[in-house]
């Protein structure tokens, strides 16, 4: 191999005709077997020029294809594209509307990871000629149009090549070194604006990408609106979809809460500072409609609300409470009160005819008690086209003299109160006098003078113009009045108005155009004396509007700064006093403490049986107990003196009275004592409970046990019941036996307890107490003490004493020196007999123990242990009537006993003064206000908001 390239390489030495160019040829075929000029084997043949030309121009070629092929992708692909963009931009339909839907473009910065992901995917796709529509939308369409827009880039391209090769061909003859000719951009549509004209090439790129970039981004940004339109069109088709799914089943679809106005957010404001006891806080604009009685003030409300909503009277006071009035524009001219929800229409005159009724009702239910006017605020709202937007309170008028059907304290209350709305230093006062009537006779124009001496906040307003202009003499007066110079206080402004003729039936349109002629014809307007500016409510509702807003925006926020001071400083109060509590109002307090009785009330039921018999016997024998031993037991013993037949026959008839007359009734006291104790108990019980509470549970428990009316037939139940078991004399048990002897002795101490007590408060302290506890005797017990001695000498085992033993006694004490009368004596013997018989009927209740036995073997006829089967008698009585106690609570009175808890709980609920009643103290109140505070600077923060949207 090596010695054929030797002889091939000497062979070409030997023609030195070849170019330096030729010889490069022939040693890259050498070198690669291959021929550059004829793609054929090599051969020592001769190459003529013009194959020099050729190969020259296919290298060039090869190089403009290059060059070609970079420069037109890159610059005509970016041009083509921007100009598509163009085209396909203008083709898309106005989306100017979104605006004001979809949100600012500042609100997207957090996508800039997103948004620059695109960006390099967007870049990529232009270095391989691939639109940018078909990167970022993800519409069909589009992504059809992008398709369509790069086959045309791809033929453009294709063409520019075969373009350059023709070129290239033509220039065949060409030194290679010769530059190449410069491409000329025939995509571009118009020439270069004229400050890229000294722009160096690197800065026209930089330029040109900048301009790619910001088109980018536009697009981006376009592609993300309406991504974010269409899925606001979806979701609002699904609800859509989903409403009308509830219609077909006759559901209702939940209703959205509509968008309130300015100004009733700021009218539920002042609903909220209603009554308002905080200083200076609280005291936002109003304006106050104050005047003399019967000087027009609730007529121009009226021309300013253009509605008749007040009720006319005849001579006597109409307006007895503060009425708030809220007017705001509508669509509607419709007026509602704040607690109803029915809209009245101002338009129909049977909605007037009852709003008018409406609220000559509230008024009169304000002043009851004897009262004539109430500071109770009747709070309204009127909208309609055109109406200004402002909140009016119109006060009671300002009389000078009371008559005698009015309350002693009538004048000075509407003076009080109309000074206490004036006092507010942010209150607009809309002064009324009337015109007709000598100014002399005002009684509001010193008032207001006193609460706004420099006449800053003050309006004053001369109504019935007409009837002035009639009847003054000189309309002088009437200029020095509108020019404040006749009263002695100051005003913003001063209007003049007419109001009405008289008529009570005439339409506020026919008033407001008789007003309209009257101040066009009147000698004050052709003579000069008053402004245009001055007259027709008209102009007084737009003055008192702009300058109520001007004064609400003044000092809304110095208001909102106060109350957020006081919520901190009483958040701080609750921390540092109540750091471990929740902070729970007066209303959540008291659910809870309804809650938490109702389920105790629930655990009625849950009390076992024996636990309620045990409880039920102990209350009928505490509340029978006296009726038994002193109306039946001690009687029949008297009576018999220990005849056995006698006192069983006694014992019978007083049983069977009692039964039949008393002891159901008093079956029926104890169970309700039994209900009572239990409740206490449940509520003991609950360790857990908070002490604030208690109150309301005990109140509750009360009211409802006193409410509480046992079932009627209940009573014919127990009596028959309680009869039956009281003609049983049979002892069946020992158990029964041992549990009358119990019974029996219990009652014996007790009432022994209580008679020794008796007897010693009678004859003083013994041997014992006066040397060992030093108690003394007074005199009486002395005497007392002397005849019990002389008593106890006779024997006490008789109920009475006789006329002999009694003088006998009486005729013993006189010669001992002590002086009483028969009936001293008496008195005394009663306790001293009472003690011996309960002694020694406590020495028989002993002995009976032991005589079941006995009892048993005579089949009940023994006579000695007649008091133990009397006892008995009654303990199967009281036994009987338990049980059937029980039962009936179980059944009915504890169901009827929980209801009626429920009702006395509601009625609770519904009364703000009982609940301020049973719950108070500083938690309670520092909670309140914490609410309070918190519910008025959440809405002042969002009247706020509005108001400087609406800025």
């Amino acid at each position: 191999m090596s010695r054929i390239l030797n002889h091939r390489m000497r062979a070409s030495l030997k023609k030195p005709s070849w170019t330096p160019i030729d010889k490069r040829a022939v040693a890259f075929s050498i070198y690669t077997g291959r021929s550059l000029i004829l793609h054929k084997s090599l051969a020592p043949t001769h190459i003529p020029r013009r194959k020099y030309g050729m190969l020259v121009a296919r290298a060039v070629r090869g190089m403009l294809k290059i060059r070609y092929l970079l420069l037109g992708g890159a610059v005509g692909g970016g041009m083509t594209l921007n100009k598509k963009y163009a085209e396909w931009k203008d083709g898309l339909p106005d989306m100017g509307w979104l605006n004001e839907i979809l949100p600012d473009n500042d609100q997207w910065d957090k996508f800039t990871t997103t948004l620059i992901s695109a960006k390099d995917k967007i870049g990529d796709q232009l270095q391989i000629g691939v639109p940018l529509t078909l990167s970022v939308t993800s519409d069909p369409r589009l992504r059809e149009a992008g398709l369509a827009r790069a086959s045309e880039l791809r033929e453009w391209l294709s063409q520019r090549y075969e373009d350059a090769v023709a070129a290239a061909a033509v220039n065949n003859t060409t030194s290679s070194m010769e530059p190449a000719p410069k491409i000329v951009n025939n995509l571009q549509s118009r020439p270069p604006p004229p400050s890229a004209a000294g722009r160096t090439p690197a800065e026209e790129s930089a330029a040109y990408e900048k301009r790619i970039h910001s088109l980018q981004e536009e697009v981006l940004s376009l592609q993300a609106r309406y991504q974010r339109e269409l899925q606001r069109l979806e979701q609002e088709n699904r609800e859509l979809r989903q409403q009308n799914m509830l219609l077909r089943q006759g559901r209702q679809p939940p209703t959205k809460k509509m968008k309130r106005s300015l100004i009733d957010m700021y009218s539920s404001v002042l609903d909220e500072l209603a009554g308002w006891e905080a200083g200076e806080a609280g005291r936002l604009p109003r304006v106050v409609v104050v005047g003399d009685q019967s000087a027009g003030k609730t007529s121009v409300l009226e021309m300013i609300a253009q509605a008749r909503i007040f009720p006319r009277g005849a001579g006597e006071m109409c307006t007895r409470a503060p009425v708030k009035v809220t007017l705001s524009e509508g669509p509607y001219h419709v007026a509602q009160f704040r607690d109803s929800s029915r809209e009245f229409d101002l338009n129909k005159e049977s909605d007037l005819a009852d709003l008018r009724k409406e609220v000559e009702m509230r008024m009169r239910n304000s002043v009851r008690g004897g009262r004539t006017v109430s500071t109770e605020v009747i709070a309204m709202s009127v909208r309609g086209p055109g109406l200004p937007r402002m909140v009016l309170v119109d006060l009671p008028g300002v009389i000078s003299t009371q008559t005698v059907d009015m309350a002693a304290d009538t004048r000075e209350a509407i003076k009080q109160m109309t000074k206490q709305y004036m006092d507010n230093p942010n209150a607009i006062i809309l002064c009324i006098q009337d015109g007709s009537v000598d100014a002399e006779r005002s009684n509001v124009t010193d008032l207001v003078a006193s609460c706004d001496p420099q006449g800053k906040r003050t309006i004053f307003v001369l109504t019935k113009v007409d009837l002035a202009e009639e009847n003054l003499a000189n309309p002088n007066r009437i200029r020095r009045i509108l020019e404040g110079k006749l009263f002695p206080m100051k005003a913003l402004g001063y209007y003049a108005v007419v109001t009405g003729r008289s008529r009570k039936d005439d339409s506020i349109q026919s008033i407001r155009e008789y007003e309209e002629r009257f101040f066009r014809s009147s000698k004050l307007f052709k003579e000069g004396l008053v402004a245009a500016a001055q007259v027709t409510t008209r102009n007084l509702a737009m003055g008192v509007a702009d300058c109520f807003w001007r004064m609400v925006r003044d000092s809304v926020e110095q208001q909102a700064d106060a109350f957020k001071a006081m919520r901190f400083n009483l958040e701080t109060e609750w921390k540092n006093t109540f750091p471990r509590q929740r902070e729970l109002d007066r209303d959540e307090l008291f659910e809870r403490a309804r809650a938490e009785l109702l389920d105790q009330s629930a655990e009625l039921s849950a009390v076992p049986a024996a636990a309620w018999e045990q409880r039920l016997h102990g209350a009928l024998w505490a509340s029978t107990a006296e009726r038994v031993f002193s109306g039946i037991y001690l009687p029949s013993a008297a009576q018999a003196h220990d005849d056995v037949d006698k006192f069983n026959t006694s014992v019978d008839i007083k049983l069977r009275e009692w039964a039949e007359s008393e002891l159901a009734r008093q079956s029926i006291e104890a169970g309700r004592e039994a209900l009572r104790e239990e409740f206490d108990e449940l509520l003991a019980r609950s360790a857990d409970t908070d002490a604030v509470y208690e109150p309301v549970k005990k109140a509750a428990v009360e009211e409802a046990l006193a409410r509480h009316q046992w079932e009627e037939r209940a009573q014919d139940v127990l009596r028959v019941l309680q009869v039956n078991a009281l003609q049983d004399r049979c002892v069946r048990s020992r158990a029964e036996w041992d549990a009358a002897v119990a019974l029996m002795d219990t009652a014996l101490r007790e009432r022994l307890t209580a008679v020794e007590a008796d007897l010693k408060a009678l004859t003083g302290p013994g041997f014992r107490d006066r040397w060992l506890r030093w108690q003394y005797t007074s005199e009486e017990q002395a005497r007392r003490a002397e005849v019990r001695t002389e008593l106890e000498k006779l024997g006490s085992n008789r109920p009475a004493l006789s006329y002999d033993e009694v003088v006998a006694v009486r005729d013993n004490l006189r010669r001992r020196g002590v002086e009483v009368d028969n009936e001293y004596i008496r008195e005394t013997w009663r306790p001293v007999y009472l003690r011996n018989f309960l002694q020694r009927a406590q020495a028989r209740a002993r002995d009976c123990k032991k005589s079941f036995y006995l009892y048993s073997q005579q089949n009940g006829q023994e006579k000695e242990c007649c008091e133990v089967v009397m006892f008995w008698r009654v303990q199967a009585a009281l036994r009987t009537t338990a049980n059937a106690l029980r039962q009936q609570i179980a059944n009915r009175e504890a169901a009827r006993l929980d209801r009626d808890l429920r009702e006395v709980l509601d009625e609770m609920s519904a009364d703000p003064e009982l609940k301020k009643k049973l719950l108070s103290g500083r938690r309670v109140d520092l909670a309140e206000e914490l609410k309070r505070v918190r519910q008025v600077q959440e809405k002042l923060e969002e009247f706020i908001e509005a108001l400087n949207k609406e800025k």
